[in-house]
């Protein structure tokens, strides 16, 4: 009852281990070799990392390089119009589909700043009538560029639910509106298309 157990008996379990040696090893076990120290593994990166500049001033001078070239590539983009290389706030479909809408109509808030200039001028003035007449001006154009701005932005919305349905349209309209009031020949990016040709 107590007496050892025969070598046959013993076998079994060698066999057993064998098996399991030969399985996949299981990610939560030891991995059976040492743990890199810190040092070694960030110099080790940075030598993989082919090209990397040895020292901080080359770093700064590639990144500079590497910058400006994109600036450029920008620069080309909101003038061509492609979709490439333009900012992440002009890119897309929506905001392309915006862009050729508000560029397509003849808007109010497009004048606002040379409007501005002249009742500017005509309120410094020091004539009582025509400093009546700067301050009606600016009630006028302040109004109409409300209304218009509120009728283009409901007709947006609309078009946009209809053409883009499934597409998120977070805050085209407000680009929208804000495309209103730059002048046309200084809008970014350049208009694609004519006044009264539809998008």
């Amino acid at each position: 009852m107590f007496r050892s157990r025969s070598k046959e008996e013993k076998a079994p379990t060698g066999k057993v281990t064998a098996d399991l040696s030969k399985q996949p090893r299981d990610p939560q076990a030891p991995k059976g070799r040492p743990t890199p120290k810190r040092s070694d593994a960030q110099s080790q990166r940075r030598r993989a990392s082919s090209g990397a500049p040895l020292d901080r001033k080359e770093a700064m001078k590639r990144q500079r390089e590497a910058r400006r070239v994109d600036l450029a590539k920008q620069r080309e983009a909101l003038a061509s119009g492609d979709e490439r290389y333009l900012p992440a706030r002009d890119k897309g479909p929506v905001r392309r589909f915006v862009r050729d809408y508000v560029d397509s109509r003849f808007c109010i808030a497009e004048f606002f700043l040379p409007l501005a200039v002249i009742i500017l001028i005509l309120s410094v003035i020091q004539v009582q009538n025509i400093q009546n007449i700067s301050l009606l001006l600016w009630l006028i154009v302040i109004v109409l560029i409300v209304v218009d701005s509120i009728g283009l932005s409901f007709r947006l919305k609309k078009q946009l639910n209809q053409r883009f349905p499934d597409t998120p349209k977070r805050g085209a309209v407000a680009y929208g509106l804000m495309r209103t009031l730059q002048m046309r020949r200084l809008r970014l990016p350049k208009p694609q298309v004519k006044r009264g040709e539809r998008p």
